[in-house]
């Protein structure tokens, strides 16, 4: 009877320790949510290399077609306003057909738009070219996407990831910046449009054979999910339901507010730094490889700005972070005019450093601002969002072009934007609060 018993117990124990075993297993494995995350973050900075050279072109341009700084900044801000506006209809495209299509198109049509450049002879090609199908496919590969993988394949770390996904934009610039300056200073401009097009190809094939669009799809819950999600059906009429969650979303005021925000965050980055910076310090005389190198140095401090941002806004007030960091990009940039000179100096390096650890600390909180108040159409409203984005770096890529032509400086665009920060941190704090558990769809 004893040894009876003593079986059964030993029975119960290896069970019990193989349950374990088997918990401990699952834990330990890493849920296929971060590879997805892992595979996105490289697809991102495949694309960023298109976003590294519009400031390396400006230059060259003027000195070999005669064409006006305000024209190639016209280009470059009709790129911008389309990366934007196109980011709702690719949110919802791929909603329709898919991450894995959707992206893989966008790729492709980066690429062609980029080597073409090389065979034009007049403006209007410019404008083709580097303004609508680079626009269209870059639109596609806007925070958007990022803000879509983020919804389907996470329901913790939100913030964490998104934060992640939004450095890979910055770490894309730090890898390509500095390569391309020198192409363009060694071998003119046209290989560093043709050595664009290239890594854009380059990441097709890695998107096609390893994204997923959907946890469902490799029977998976999302990560941090307590119940498995079912694949959503194809949602069809991607315009249609990308124009009606905006009607829905501008009878809000929660919208105007995020939107003008992030326009005079994308007027103070994309259009006024990363366009205007290095033809600006190389008007004080410094290099333009030199120029360039301190534009991938704030792809590094990006990087970390980002992801700390990300883990702040899984903790804190998202509109609180978002009035510090535009209240202290406002003030870097009023500083700006009188720290360009002839060579790299420590208050350069410290504005560098300082403006690279704000650059896009704001997507994380802006987008969980989004999730807050718009739930599952979330993705979709953060696509118009970042429409305002980037409608915000067209006006002032255009009339930073334009201010140049006719001042002669920059200065003005630079403390024109330091007050327009000053304004966007005083809307981000009024924005009004929504509880987690009332955030309802849009449409």
């Amino acid at each position: 009877m004893t040894q009876t018993t003593d079986a059964t117990t030993a029975v119960e124990e290896s069970g019990t320790s193989k349950k374990r075993r088997l918990r401990r297993s699952r834990k330990m494995s890493l849920h296929r949510a971060w590879f997805v995350a892992a595979v996105t973050f490289v697809t991102i900075i495949g694309a960023a290399a298109f976003r590294s050279l519009p400031g390396l072109l400006i230059d060259p341009l003027h000195q070999e077609y005669g064409w006006s700084r305000g024209t190639i900044g016209a280009a470059v801000s009709i790129n911008l306003a389309l990366y934007g506006l196109t980011a709702p209809f690719a949110a919802a495209l791929m909603d329709r057909f898919g991450i894995r299509r959707v992206v893989a198109v966008a790729l492709t049509v980066i690429a062609l738009g980029s080597g073409l450049t090389v065979w034009m002879t007049a403006a209007w090609q410019l404008l083709l070219c580097w303004g609508l199908l680079v626009g269209l496919g870059s639109g596609s590969m806007a925070l958007a996407f990022a803000a879509t993988v983020t919804n389907r394949w996470f329901t913790e770390r939100r913030g964490l990831v998104t934060g992640i996904l939004t450095a890979a934009s910055a770490s894309g610039q730090l890898i390509f910046l500095p390569v391309l300056s020198w192409i363009v200073e060694t071998h003119n401009w046209r290989p560093a449009a043709v050595t664009v097009a290239l890594a854009a190809l380059a990441v097709v094939p890695f998107v096609w054979l390893l994204l997923r669009d959907h946890p469902a799809d490799v029977g998976l819950k999302p990560y941090g999910a307590k119940e498995f999600v079912p694949k959503p059906a194809p949602v069809p009429g991607a315009a249609r339901r990308a124009v009606t969650v905006l009607l829905s979303a501008v009878r809000t005021g929660p919208f105007w507010l995020l939107a003008g925000t992030f326009a005079i965050c994308g007027a103070s980055t994309n259009g006024l730094i990363q366009t205007h910076f290095v033809p600006a310090a190389h008007d004080h005389g410094m290099p333009i490889t030199a120029a360039a190198s301190l534009l991938a140095v704030i792809g590094v401090f990006d990087v970390v700005g980002t992801v700390a941002s990300g883990w702040f806004t899984d903790r804190f007030d998202a509109r609180r972070l978002l009035a510090v960091y535009y209240a202290l990009r406002g003030i870097s940039l009023l500083f700006l005019p009188m720290l360009l000179a002839p060579s790299v100096h420590p208050p350069m390096l410290f504005f560098i450093v300082f403006y690279g650890l704000d650059w896009v600390a704001t997507v994380p909180p802006t987008m969980a601002l989004c999730r807050e108040q718009y739930g599952e159409d979330s993705a979709i409203v953060f696509g118009w969002v970042l429409a305002s984005h980037q409608v915000g770096a067209a006006v002032v890529a255009f009339l930073g072009g334009v201010a140049r032509d006719v001042f002669g400086s920059y200065d003005v665009v630079w403390y024109a934007s330091g007050a327009l920060c000053a304004a966007a941190a005083l809307m981000a704090l009024v924005i009004r609060r929504r509880p987690a558990a009332g955030a309802v769809a849009v449409a």
